[in-house]
Order: structure tokens, then C-alpha cells, then sequence
């Protein structure tokens, strides 16, 4: 088995995606969501460019396994590597590697930048150098590399020659404009193989033509043994190669090795969604691999041949991915995707256990609603732990209330201020609480903290760092269904989710509030207050 290396840009060029954009919040979980399934190579973003991917790479998440990648360009015109600014800030950024970005295409350099070819191909091994000498790995993207192979070909070989003899342990061949198709991408790289034989290659492929992950297929096919694409296929205009078809290609039909071992392809489904539950998306139903429908039949000749043998209708296990196979009339439902969770979440389930299928059936009826368990584990461990019993009531929310008054100040401006009263029973004790809040949702989580804190002290530690809200129904309007899912972190930076689901927005976010406040007190042990005789 021969080794290829994965390197996920969904951070930098996910973040390209028109609608999206990634908090601080977001990067750090699906950095170390990558870390955990074996990609090795993470790029963050471009440090500064922005405050997030500042804060970013001067807080860097704590990866077990990936290397955390900084992105930059090669260095400006007329100026050296060691003294420009843009490039400083990359290198000055807390990462294991730098991966630069320079003109390959002869068209974009007399055009774009004006300089010569010759003056190119010294800012390219200028900046891998300067990279070198941080005592970092180097990384170059050949920028427009196919169509400037195409138009130019000395340039092109003269530009990776450039990256190689500076140090860096890849260059990468970049269809920019995403319109090669894979025939010419074999052709082109066996091409580049005969010219430079000991040149370590990457490819890198957009999804204009609709053919990224097949592009990158044949690039592997033609010798290239570094691939980039993004989760989900996340990218400008029509997005990058995605690493949920390209990753199980690669392992289980091409039997390469990858840093992500077989038994973490199971952890595919759950990469994907939690992607797609951070940016507030909608899955994609259809997607290969992970979608709803990949492995959903329905009744007649399909679903017969598929309970005879899966192999009829099914191109591999679903269960190798963590999918499941469901039949849309019968709706059946395995057990061992939901064990399997459960066992991540430290919940045991015998397999005969019948309240298993009392939970499965709930868990099949609120995701019909509208509720998600990818990501919201706290609010998913809770439904198992009552199904078993085994939650105990810390308090009780009898009701709320929120104000919210629009008016200016005394300086003219313009203001609005929330204000939340909320009744809890604790141990058989009322509490009343009121607060003001920025927003109605923070004013009745501080109304809820300021009376369970007298009780609960141990809470105070507790802070929300993230809120999501989804419309499930958009057809309904102002009465569509809400789905709300809010993390919180701790002192000791653990963090969780919880979710909740209303046509109500402020009863969906107590709802998932009240998750997140009694899954932080389970974890630790807390006893809850007995009722006074």
C-alpha cells in the first residue's frame, strides 16, 4: 500500500464559500474534529488577513496528529522574503507548516503582478527559503498551474524546479479555474513526471467542471501523493474536491494508506455533518457516502434485492462510513450506528436491550421533527441516560418571561434592552429570578445562572461561546419551527453542545440551555438538592 497525504484547506478555502464564515468558535472544533479522524495536514487560514485567523494562529488549536498549516502568498515585488510584511505575519503565526501560493500561469504574471518571469521564480524560492530558515515546513501551491502548463511549459516546470531545489516538501499543482478535465490531468502530470522525477507532488482541484474529485483521482493515479480538498466540498464558486467521497475512494477502492486508519472511516458521516451544523447548513441529502439517500432504498425491486444481498444495490457497507442503509417504506433503522454512538458518549447499551428500541424510535421521531444529535452530543447523551433512567432532576424551570423595549437614550441613541424573569424549582425551593440581558437569550440565561448559581455554584464556570439558529420549515414563515444549537465551554476549556427544537425561538434556546446546564452538572458528579422535609 502506498501512502498518500491528506491536507484539508476547508478553514481557508471553505471559508471562501459565499455564505460562509467561520468563527473562532468553529475553527478550533473542526480542527481538532480533523485532527481525530487522521488528516495531516490542517490549514487554518492566512494569518493576518483577518482577527479570527490572527487570533487563530496565536491560539492555535491542540492537534494530537495533524500538522496546523498557515496559508501566505510568495513574497511581493522588489522586496526581500526576510523583510516583507504580509510574509512576516504568516511565518510570525503559531503553525507546524506554511504553505505559499505563487504564479504559475505566465498570463497572470504579466499581467497581474507586471514583473518579469525571471523575477517570479525568484520570489518563489526566496519565500520557501525564508520559510526554511523559521525552521518550518515548506509547502508551495502552484497557482493556475494546468493552464499555465498549457500555455507556458518551461515557465511552469522552470516554477516548481524554483519551489523543489528551496526546500519545500511539496508543491502542489492547482487547477485554480477548475476546468481541467481528468484525462488531461493524468496526461499533464506524467508530462511533469518525465521532466522532474523527484519532485514530491500534490494536486489541488476547484469544481467548476464538475469533476474535482475525479481530477484528483487521476492526479493520484498519475503519481501524485498529496491531495487537498475541503469537507463537504466547501470552496469559492462551485467549491473544491471533497474529502468525504475522495477519502473512502482512496482507502477502500483504490487501497491507498492514509493517516486516517479504516476504522475511523466510520467517523465520516459525523465529520460532515458537524461541518454543516457549524455553518448552519442543510445537509446534503444526496451526498455520496454520508448523505440520507446514499444508502436508502425504496420499496419494489431495489429494497427486495438489497434485503437478499446489500451488494445488489450497494457499492460498499454503509456502516464502513458511518451511514446506515434505511428502507424509505419500512424506515428500518440498524442498531449498531446508535450503539456505536452511544459507546463514544460512555453510554452501554446491550444490543437486546428492548429499551434500546424505545430510544431508537425516539430518536427516529425528534430528527423527523427537526431536532440533530451530530454535534449536539450533551443533548444526545441525556435522551440515552433518561431513557435508561439514569438523569436526575437537578431543577426544574417553571416559567419565563421576556421584555424587550426599543427606545433612545438620554445621548439619542437608539437601544434595546432585554429583560427575562424566570421561576425555577430546585430541591422542592422556588426561585424568581430577573435579568437584563444583550438579546432575550442572554437575559434569561443570566436570569436562570443568578438562581441556580446559589444552589449550583460550580455553574459559574460555565459560559456560552456559540449560538445557532436554523429555520427547519422555511415554507411556514414567522411560524416556521426553530432549531437552536448553542456550545458552552468550561474553565477548563472542555465544551459542548446541546440543542433545542420550538416554534418558539426563546423556548427552543431554554431548551437547550436547560441541556447544557444539567449535562455540565451530571458530568460532574453533582448530587442533586433534596427536597426539604
Amino acid at each position: 500500500m502506498e501512502r498518500v497525504y491528506i491536507f484539508d484547506t476547508t478553514l481557508r478555502d471553505g471559508g471562501q464559500t459565499k455564505g460562509v464564515d467561520f468563527s473562532f468558535a468553529d475553527k478550533i472544533a473542526i480542527s481538532e474534529a480533523l485532527d481525530d479522524i487522521g488528516i495531516d495536514y490542517i490549514e487554518g487560514g492566512w494569518p493576518g488577513a483577518n482577527p479570527t485567523d490572527d487570533k487563530l494562529f496565536s491560539s492555535p488549536p491542540k492537534l494530537k496528529f495533524s500538522k496546523f498549516v498557515a496559508f501566505g502568498m510568495t513574497r511581493r515585488p522588489n522586496t526581500s522574503a526576510a523583510n516583507d510584511p504580509g510574509l512576516s505575519a504568516v511565518l510570525n503565526g503559531h503553525s507546524d507548516s506554511v504553505c505559499l501560493v505563487g504564479k504559475t500561469w505566465d498570463f497572470h504574471v504579466d499581467k497581474a503582478l507586471n514583473i518579469s518571469l525571471d523575477e517570479n521564480i525568484k520570489m518563489i524560492g526566496d519565500s520557501i527559503g525564508e520559510v526554511i530558515n523559521r525552521d518550518k515546513e515548506a509547502l508551495f501551491d502552484c497557482e493556475h498551474f494546468f493552464d499555465g502548463y498549457k500555455h507556458n511549459k518551461s515557465f511552469a516546470i522552470d516554477c516548481i524546479n524554483a519551489a523543489v531545489e528551496a526546500g519545500s516538501k511539496w508543491v502542489v499543482l492547482c487547477d485554480t479555474n477548475g476546468g481541467t478535465l481528468p484525462d488531461e490531468i493524468g496526461e499533464i502530470i506524467e508530462e511533469v513526471k518525465t521532466k522532474i522525477p523527484n519532485a514530491p507532488l500534490g494536486i489541488h482541484c476547484h469544481n467548476d467542471a464538475g469533476t474535482a474529485v475525479a481530477n484528483s483521482m487521476a492526479a493520484i493515479k498519475a503519481g501524485v501523493r498529496h491531495v487537498q480538498g475541503t469537507i463537504n466540498g466547501l470552496g469559492e464558486r462551485c467549491g473544491n474536491a471533497d474529502l468525504i467521497s475522495l477519502i473512502p475512494n482512496l482507502v477502500l477502492k483504490m487501497n491507498f494508506e492514509t493517516g486516517i486508519k479504516k476504522e475511523n472511516l466510520t467517523k465520516l458521516k459525523h465529520l460532515s455533518r458537524l461541518v454543516d451544523d457549524r455553518l448552519n447548513r442543510p445537509p446534503n441529502f444526496n451526498q455520496p457516502y454520508v448523505g440520507e439517500a446514499a444508502f436508502a432504498h425504496k420499496g419494489g425491486l431495489h429494497a427486495s434485492g438489497v434485503q437478499k444481498d446489500s451488494r445488489s444495490y450497494e457499492h460498499i457497507e454503509p456502516e464502513l462510513v458511518g451511514n446506515q442503509r434505511s428502507f424509505v417504506v419500512s424506515d428500518q433503522t440498524g442498531k449498531s450506528n446508535i450503539v456505536a454512538r452511544l459507546k463514544e458518549v460512555g453510554v452501554e447499551f446491550d444490543q437486546n436491550d428492548k429499551r434500546l428500541n424505545s430510544l431508537i424510535d425516539t430518536i427516529k421521531e425528534n430528527e423527523f421533527k427537526g431536532f440533530s444529535y451530530d454535534t449536539a452530543e450533551a443533548s444526545f447523551e441525556l435522551m440515552a441516560r433518561r431513557t435508561l433512567g439514569k438523569v436526575p432532576d437537578y431543577f426544574v424551570i417553571g416559567r419565563f418571561r421576556v421584555m424587550d423595549e426599543r427606545r433612545f437614550n438620554a445621548k439619542g441613541e437608539l437601544a434595546v434592552e432585554s429583560e427575562a424573569s424566570v421561576t425555577l424549582n430546585i430541591g422542592g425551593q422556588a426561585f424568581h429570578e430577573v435579568a437584563i440581558g444583550n438579546g432575550p437569550v442572554n437575559a434569561v440565561d443570566s436570569a436562570l445562572r443568578k438562581a441556580l448559581s446559589k444552589i449550583y455554584p460550580s455553574l459559574n464556570s460555565v459560559s456560552l461561546v456559540d449560538y445557532k439558529v436554523r429555520i427547519i420549515d422555511s415554507g411556514s414563515g414567522t411560524e416556521a419551527t426553530t432549531r437552536v444549537l448553542i456550545e458552552c465551554e468550561d474553565s477548563n476549556n472542555n465544551r459542548w453542545r446541546s440543542v433545542g427544537l420550538s416554534t418558539n425561538i426563546i423556548d427552543a434556546s431554554v431548551m437547550a440551555l436547560y441541556d447544557a446546564l444539567t449535562w455540565k452538572l451530571l458530568t460532574l458528579g453533582t448530587k442533586p438538592v433534596a427536597p426539604a422535609n
